[in-house]
């Protein structure tokens, strides 16, 4: 009976170790060609390499199939899951860039239309840009393209002088542009209304201020292109300084105490020619807009790379003249027989634009146009901007300024603080923006001089001023 019972348990062995056999090869088949699809050699189990079951008591053969049987099942369950792997592309796969992407892949989206190129007239300091242009057909012309500004503000200040008013509200700009920018022949007009706020002085109508400096055109010139050179003729903004003439050109509403010894817009011709990283510029023009031609200016800008660039801009009246007039006050006798100098370096990278500046003036003495003793000024500003998100920029303004001699500021050899900040709101076409600004007057002499409030011997004055509108 023991041999019988032997016997049947050997059998039921061999039968068991035949049928694993299958899925030992077929495991070490598929490891093969995962590791690289070599030749398939031959393996011995080491379950079936041991000792034959005849020479085994009943008990160890009863041990050795409990563990075929899992071992059985073990292989069955690893081949089922590797064959089905086999047939499953992994969802992590990369997709070859050299094939078309699968039918189940949306399309790749078209590419965004590239955004309009800002146009170069009007000059803008930020964080305000002109609008997208409106394209209209122009005969001989070809296409011309309109932009234009309409904006108003409001302002406050503490210790007017005489004759002002604590408050005004006021059209700031109402003005349209039209330029052609393209081909050998190119011109710029500007015209409409405007003001021309600065700090330390007082505040000026818009119908008295477009009477009194510029009129309806104040800028317009014609522009003959050959590659990089390029001549104007016209009214032409000036070289001198770093703010613009506008309020919309600038990083603040007011113009700064610095600003207040420049010219802004002057009639004549100027050279333009970029070589490298070195751009020049040269004019012959009128200087504080005096009609006579006897204003030289120069400026050399070089671009060290896309960041920084350092700029020196001169120019100075090379004869003499004193304009008589009862409507302009565009062409003051002391300023319009000056000398101007700017030495000036701007950094702009991403949301930052820095701009530092150095400027000396000097008046020579001439006692046959009412200038009977010379003067100069040395002063420095720091313009700066950064754009937060949303539309939203803030800007200030540093300055200081320190007069010699009489005429230039208020009294003799007096200097004059002044600080700016400037938040901006954009959204579109629309903007809000507002300054707060302090001037404050050293080295007074009552008895020489004229400061603010209606004596004349406040030091400060304080001012707020809201600006908005639309470019278009």
């Amino acid at each position: 009976m023991n041999k019988t019972y032997g016997v049947c348990l050997g059998i039921l062995a061999l039968g068991l170790a035949g049928l694993g056999a299958p899925a030992i090869h077929a495991r070490e088949r598929l490891g093969a060609a995962e590791a690289g699809g070599g030749n398939e050699t031959a393996t011995t189990d080491p379950v079936s390499s041991s000792s034959s079951p005849g020479a085994s008591s009943p008990a160890d053969l009863r041990q050795r199939i409990d563990a075929l049987k899992a071992e059985l099942a073990d292989l069955d369950t690893q081949l089922a899951a590797e064959k089905d792997g086999d047939t499953t592309t992994p969802a992590t796969a990369p997709q070859d860039q050299g094939t078309p992407a699968p039918a189940t892949t949306p399309p790749a989206a078209a590419p965004a239309a590239a955004a309009p190129m800002p146009l170069p007239s009007p000059s803008m300091a930020g964080p305000l840009a002109t609008g997208i242009p409106h394209e209209l057909p122009a005969g001989p012309f070809g296409k011309i393209e309109v932009t234009g500004i309409l904006s108003g503000m409001g302002w406050t200040e503490g210790d007017h002088i005489p004759g002002d008013s604590p408050t005004h509200w006021e059209l700031s700009n109402a003005q349209i542009f039209i330029q052609k920018t393209t081909g050998w022949f190119q011109f710029f007009l500007q015209g409409g209304a405007y003001n021309l706020p600065a700090l330390g002085t007082s505040f000026l109508g818009t119908p008295d201020t477009v009477k009194g400096f510029y009129g309806p055109f104040p800028q317009g010139y014609i522009k003959l292109v050959k590659g990089n050179f390029n001549v104007e003729v016209g009214a032409l903004p000036t070289l001198i300084g770093a703010e613009y003439t506008f309020t919309y050109e600038n990083m603040n509403i007011e113009r700064g105490l610095l600003w207040n010894q420049e010219n802004a817009v002057n009639r004549g011709i100027q050279l333009n020619d970029t070589y490298k990283k070195l751009t020049v510029a040269f004019s012959w023009n009128d200087g504080f807009y005096s009609n006579r031609y006897n204003w030289l200016s120069g400026s050399a800008t070089y671009a060290f790379n896309a960041a920084n660039s350092l700029s020196f801009v001169g120019m100075g009246n090379a004869g003499a003249y004193a304009r008589v007039s009862s409507t302009s006050i565009a062409t003051p006798t002391t300023l319009n027989n000056s000398q101007i100098y700017n030495l000036l370096y701007t950094y702009t990278k991403g949301p930052v634009t820095i701009t530092p500046y150095y400027q000396y003036t000097v008046v020579k003495a001439n006692p046959s146009i009412g200038i009977p003793v010379g003067a100069h000024t040395n002063g420095g500003a720091i313009l700066a901007n950064y754009n937060f998100k949303h539309g939203i920029s803030l800007a200030v303004r540093p300055e200081y300024i320190k007069s010699s001699g009489p005429n230039l500021l208020y009294g003799p050899s007096t200097g004059a603080f002044g600080f700016t900040v400037t938040p901006t709101y954009v959204k579109d076409a629309f903007f809000i923006r507002g300054d707060f600004s302090i001037v404050h007057v050293t080295n007074f002499d009552p008895t020489t001089g004229f400061a603010f409030g209606t004596d004349g011997t406040k030091l400060n004055q304080p001012r707020g001023v809201i600006e908005a509108g639309f470019m278009f």
